[in-house]
């Protein structure tokens, strides 16, 4: 399945860098554009039309009752309710730092700062059907709320009966999220972003989707704030002879079995170990539900690469920039000042990548495709505005309109400096 190659073959390394950033073709483009073109004008109708064209299901009512809502909570099972709990909780206290207050200074007359203002609406989009991650609405919800976003919903596309997954809506009620809409594709991320008589405006949509939900999102930044355009899952392990061969096998596994083009990559220094986590890789992925998924994965996006240094192989991490990297080495956390570029690390033999998917707190949207070199993963600074604000007194004025006046001349904007000159000569009036 997986190739074990040099980090000499420059061919094979470059193909590892930069290339797997999510990308739509025309026909994709063309479809969703639209789509988009068809909500903007009809709204809600626009929204029913597709949902019965994709989804297969008339909708009446977007909007999903309290009392749905209660009654999906009630019905799922209680292990799996106390979980999601205490990943809440988690992500809760997390994020809860990164709380940023409002600042003001004052400086010879001239008053200025920044006031922190958190967005209105957020949207949260849900993958419906066999992609419905109650996780990934706890790591999108849990930040927008700790920032103090007023109203997050949930727009997601309905069951071909028009019902939706019951392990969704629980998550909802345990994130404090309470409206909910059945609407989901390219259409319902259209419905948020220019809002339907059914559906508000959001500031902003986060969340995964396929194909068509990352077109719809790119389409309409600008109209509306995105988290980010995320590509297929990604994971990296450094490692030395100290990890367990079966260990590392299963992190790499725990990656490669989200999607055909997931891309798991391990960096080591020794062949011989690099052939143990191999036949590891084989024997494990015999006996898991996703087999088909994870050949292709590791066949196709996967690599073992064998370094000549643990220095060359976090030079190799920058580079490559993975939405997950390990580090399984002895005293990994002495690494971490080195690693520049990565959607989040995961230090020391006991902390798999899954950790971090699911409980323990940090949220789990991370970039993709490279775009770690320059992205950071969602968090409460995503869910805020920086606002700033300056006030000056007449002395302060007096000091900097010159010098004021001299810069718009030279840039050729008269009226620009005419806006300050006038201000000067108010002095001068009787």
């Amino acid at each position: 399945m997986i190739r074990i190659i040099d980090s000499r073959s420059e061919g094979e390394i470059k193909s590892l860098i930069g290339g797997r950033s999510a990308q739509a073709d025309e026909r994709v483009t063309a479809s969703v554009e639209k789509i988009i073109a068809d909500v903007k004008k009809d709204g809600d109708e626009a929204v029913r039309r597709y949902t019965k064209q994709f989804d297969g299901v008339d909708i009446d009512e977007f909007a999903v009752s309290e009392e749905e809502i209660e009654a999906a909570y009630k019905s799922v099972d209680g292990a799996l309710i106390r979980a999601m709990e205490r990943s809440a909780r988690n992500i809760y206290d997390f994020h809860k730092k990164q709380l940023r207050a409002s600042w003001e200074t004052e400086k010879d007359g001239a008053r200025m700062g920044q006031r922190i203002i958190p967005l209105k609406r957020a949207a949260l989009y849900v993958p419906g059907g066999r992609a419905a991650y109650p996780s990934s609405v706890l790591m999108n919800a849990v930040p927008a709320i700790v920032a103090g976003v007023s109203e997050v919903f949930i727009i997601t596309p309905p069951g071909k009966t028009g019902e939706l997954n019951p392990n969704i809506l629980a998550a909802a009620k345990i994130a404090g999220v309470k409206k909910i809409y059945k609407a989901g594709g390219a259409q319902g991320v259209a419905a948020a972003a220019y809002g339907t008589k059914s559906i508000p405006r959001a500031d902003k949509i986060v969340g995964p989707g396929n194909i068509f939900v990352a077109t719809a999102k790119r389409l309409l930044y600008g109209v509306v704030d995105i988290d980010m355009i995320a590509g297929p899952s990604e994971v990296m392990v450094i490692a030395d002879d100290t990890a367990d061969p079966a260990h590392t096998a299963a992190d790499l596994l725990s990656q490669a079995e989200h999607d055909v083009m997931a891309s798991a990559i391990l960096l080591f220094l020794s062949e011989e170990f690099a052939l143990k986590v191999k036949r590891e890789l084989e024997a494990q992925t015999a006996v898991l539900s996703r087999r088909e998924t994870i050949e292709r994965s590791l066949s196709d996006y996967s690599r073992i690469v064998v370094c000549q240094s643990i220095d060359e192989c976090i030079e190799l991490a920058n580079e490559i920039a993975p939405e997950h990297l390990e580090i399984m080495l002895p005293d990994a956390a002495k690494y971490l000042e080195r690693i520049r570029n990565a959607g989040a690390v995961f230090l020391g033999p006991m902390t798999p990548e899954p950790i971090g998917d699911y409980i323990a707190g940090p949220s789990h949207v991370l970039p993709t495709g490279g775009s770690a070199r320059f992205f950071s993963g969602l968090n409460v600074d995503s869910f805020i505005k920086k606002v700033n604000f300056i006030e000056f007194s007449r002395e302060a004025f007096d000091s900097v309109a010159a010098d004021t006046v001299i810069f718009a001349m030279a840039e050729g904007f008269d009226a620009h400096a005419g806006s300050v000159s006038i201000r000067m000569k108010e002095d001068k009036r009787p």
